[in-house]
C-alpha cells in the first residue's frame, strides 16, 4: 500500500530508537490507522495527540502486538518487531503501560512490581532498587494491595511496573485518563523524571496543552493518519490545533476506536481484572 508523505516541522537529524513506516493497523478486516509514520530518537519524548477516535491508541498496540498490522514495518533498534507477539516485543524492550487499570489489584505493590521482572527474574531485587530511587513513593507501599490505592498511585504503579522489565521505549496510552484533576500534576512530575532519567517515551494523552509541555515533539493523528509532525513548542504556539482536530468531521462525533481482545500474557496483560493468584 502507497503511502502519502506528511507534513513535519520536526527536526530529522537524530538518532533513531523506534522507525514505523507506512504502518496501516486495525481490528478484523478495517484498518484504523493508514501510512502512519513515526520516529524516536533515543532519550527522546513524543507525543500523540488528536481528536477522540483518531487511531492514536490503535497504533500504540500495533507497536506491542495486540492489534492486526496490515502492512508497513515497526523497527526498534535496527531490528523488525513488527507482527511479533506482545511478549516478544517486551523482550526487545518494548514497555507499555495501558489505559485504565494496568495493575493486578488483588497484589500487593510488591508483587506487581515482581511481575514486571517475569522475564528477568535474577535482576527483580536490582530492578527494584533502581525503580525505587525513581518513584520513591512506592518503596512506602509495597505491602499494600494495589486494589486499594488510589487512581493516580495506580497509574504510577503501572509504570514503575513496565520499567521493571528495563525498557528501551516505554510507551504510554493516556496515562491520565480518569484521575483527578488535583492528581494530575503529580503524574505529569512523574513524567519528568522519567525524562530527566533518559528514558524514551511515546505518550497518547488528550491533555493536549498539558503533554506538550513535556514532550520535545508532538504528532497530530486525524482521522486515522498523521495530519502533522512538529516540534512540541511549535504546535502549542504556532499550528491551530483545533482546526487541525475539525478535520475529523467537523460537528459529527468521531467513532470511538474499538476495544480488541486483550492478550493474557505478557506487557497488555494486566489491562484485564484477571488475577495470575486466582
Amino acid at each position: 500500500m502507497s503511502t502519502l508523505s506528511q507534513p513535519t516541522l520536526a527536526d530529522t537529524s537524530r538518532s533513531v530508537r523506534l522507525d514505523a513506516r507506512g504502518v496501516s493497523a486495525g481490528y478484523g478486516q478495517s484498518p484504523i490507522v493508514e501510512g502512519i509514520d513515526v520516529d524516536i530518537a533515543a532519550s527522546e519524548v513524543v507525543a500523540i495527540i488528536g481528536p477522540n477516535g483518531a487511531g492514536k491508541s490503535t497504533f500504540l498496540k500495533a507497536i506491542v502486538g495486540i492489534t492486526r498490522m496490515f502492512g508497513g514495518s515497526i523497527m526498534l533498534d535496527g531490528r523488525e518487531i513488527a507482527r511479533l507477539s506482545t511478549d516478544e516485543v517486551a523482550r526487545r524492550g518494548v514497555g507499555y503501560v495501558p489505559q485504565g487499570n494496568a495493575v493486578f489489584p488483588s497484589l500487593t505493590v510488591r508483587e506487581n512490581l515482581e511481575l514486571g521482572a517475569y522475564q528477568k527474574p535474577k535482576e527483580t531485587a536490582a530492578r527494584m532498587a533502581e525503580v525505587l530511587a525513581l518513584l520513591p513513593e512506592l518503596a512506602e507501599k509495597l505491602p499494600r494491595r494495589s486494589g486499594v490505592m488510589s487512581g493516580g498511585e495506580r497509574t504510577m504503579l503501572g509504570i514503575g511496573r513496565a520499567l521493571m522489565a528495563k525498557p528501551t521505549l516505554l510507551l504510554l496510552d493516556e496515562p491520565s485518563s480518569g484521575l483527578a484533576p488535583r492528581v494530575v500534576s503529580t503524574l505529569w512530575e512523574y513524567l519528568e523524571r522519567l525524562r530527566a532519567a533518559g528514558i524514551p517515551m511515546l505518550i497518547v494523552e488528550q491533555r493536549t496543552q498539558d503533554i506538550l509541555q513535556i514532550a520535545e515533539r508532538g504528532y497530530v493523528f486525524v482521522n486515522g493518519r498523521v495530519a502533522l509532525e512538529a516540534r512540541a513548542d511549535t504546535l502549542l504556539n504556532d499550528v491551530d490545533l483545533a482546526a487541525l482536530f475539525l478535520q475529523a468531521g467537523g460537528s459529527a462525533a468521531p467513532s470511538v476506536e474499538p476495544d480488541p481482545p486483550l492478550p493474557t500474557s505478557g506487557p497488555a496483560a494486566a489491562t484485564t481484572d484477571s488475577d495470575p493468584k486466582q
